[in-house]
């Protein structure tokens, strides 16, 4: 009568991966979990789940996620399935795909843009699929 949707361990956590401020990281992150971000990346990061780059964050290189929070700066493309919220403090540069986006004013958004409402950007083992929702 009553199915109960099976939690992935990361929900199960309620865990948040986190670098802090003065850490620089040279490399790629893969996270099937949530990431917040205070330090400094030099790579591309995908996750399954949800970035968050701080006020003192910076990326330079790719990301792909579910969600992103950005309040400090990124150079180069990103790629989000759902919802894209820059706050008032993030200098932006590149390119941007996004389900939706959030720009708050005071934000520095020298980037292209093209959102896709209707096309999610699936993850699948290192695989992207595109998949049509009606």
């Amino acid at each position: 009568m009553f199915e109960k949707s099976s939690k992935s361990y990361t929900d199960l956590l309620g865990k948040t991966n986190r670098i802090v401020e003065g850490t620089t990281i040279n490399g790629d992150i893969v996270s099937p979990a949530d990431f917040r971000l205070d330090g400094q990346l030099i790579g591309n990061f995908e996750s399954k789940g949800k970035i968050v780059i701080g006020p003192a964050g910076s990326v330079k290189g790719d990301i792909i996620c579910k969600n992103a929070d950005i309040e400090g700066k990124f150079d180069g493309k990103i790629e989000v399935q759902e919802i894209l919220n820059i706050k008032s403090k993030a200098h932006i540069k590149g390119e941007v795909v996004c389900g939706k986006l959030s720009v708050e004013p005071g934000a520095e958004f020298s980037a292209s843009c093209v959102m896709k409402p209707h096309v999610k950007s699936m993850i699948n083992n290192g695989k992207s699929t595109e998949e049509k929702t009606a």
